[in-house]
C-alpha cells in the first residue's frame, strides 16, 4: 500500500510571513540583518548563526515573544489541506527551523491534527537563552533530513520556502517550493513545484495521487 507523507516547514511556508526572521529582528536586532545575510549567501551556517542570535536574547523576553508571535497569520489553505491529508489518512509533520514557542503559539489549535511538531527547543534558565541541542546537523541547528529519517513513508512531500528547507527538498520525492528555496533549487537542477498557497498544493496532490 503505499505510503506518502508530508513535511511541511513553518516560518514563511505555513505563515505568510517568515515569523522566526522578524522575531529575530525584533529582540536580537543588533546583529539579526548582518547573521542573516550571510546566511543566506551560505557563508555562515545555520547552526552558528541561529544559535548565535538566539542566544544574545536575555530569558526575560519569554513572555514578549510569545505575544510578538500570537498575531502571525497563517497561509490561505492549511487548514483545509489538513481536512484533504485527513480524508487521505496521509500524515502531515511540522519541521522548523525557529524556536518552538512561536511554532506552538501559533498553531496552537491545529497541533494536534499534525503526527508531529519539530522546532528548536530553548533553555531559559540562565540570564540568556541556550539552545537545546536535538536534531544538530554538520551545518543546520535542526537537521530535518535526520527527523525525516524517524518516519516510515514511501513517499515524501516536502513544502518549504527558504534555506532552512534545502536539504528536506533535496532529500524529498516530490517538493513544493517558493521563495528562496526554488532558487536554491534551480542552481541545483532539482525538480519542484511552484505554489502559492496550500490550495494550489492540494488541487496538484488530486491529481498526482488519481
Amino acid at each position: 500500500m503505499p505510503n506518502p507523507i508530508v513535511f511541511s516547514d513553518f516560518d514563511g511556508t505555513i505563515t505568510l510571513k517568515d515569523t522566526f526572521v522578524e522575531l529575530l529582528r525584533e529582540f536580537a536586532p543588533d546583529q539579526a540583518d548582518e547573521l542573516m545575510a550571510q546566511m543566506y549567501a551560505q557563508t555562515l551556517t545555520l547552526r552558528e548563526g541561529v544559535t548565535r542570535l538566539l542566544e544574545s536574547i536575555p530569558s526575560t523576553e519569554y513572555l514578549n515573544m510569545i505575544e510578538f508571535s500570537k498575531p502571525h497569520p497563517i497561509r490561505s489553505g492549511f487548514p483545509e489541506f489538513l481536512d484533504f491529508l485527513e480524508a487521505r489518512n496521509v500524515p502531515c509533520v511540522v519541521i522548523s527551523g525557529g524556536i518552538r514557542l512561536m511554532v506552538e503559539t501559533v498553531l496552537a489549535d491545529l497541533k494536534p491534527r499534525l503526527l508531529g511538531l519539530h522546532a528548536v527547543d530553548l533553555d531559559g534558565s540562565g540570564d540568556r537563552f541556550k539552545v537545546i541541542p536535538t536534531y544538530v546537523g554538520e551545518t543546520e541547528l535542526m537537521a530535518k533530513v535526520d527527523v525525516m529519517a524517524k518516519y516510515d513513508f514511501s513517499e515524501s512531500i516536502a513544502i518549504g520556502d527558504s534555506i532552512t528547507d534545502f536539504n528536506m527538498a533535496m532529500a524529498a520525492d516530490l517538493v513544493f517550493a517558493r521563495d528562496r528555496l526554488a532558487k536554491y533549487l534551480d542552481q541545483q537542477g532539482k525538480a519542484y513545484i511552484a505554489w502559492n498557497d496550500f490550495f494550489d498544493i492540494r488541487d496538484y496532490l488530486i491529481q498526482h495521487w488519481s
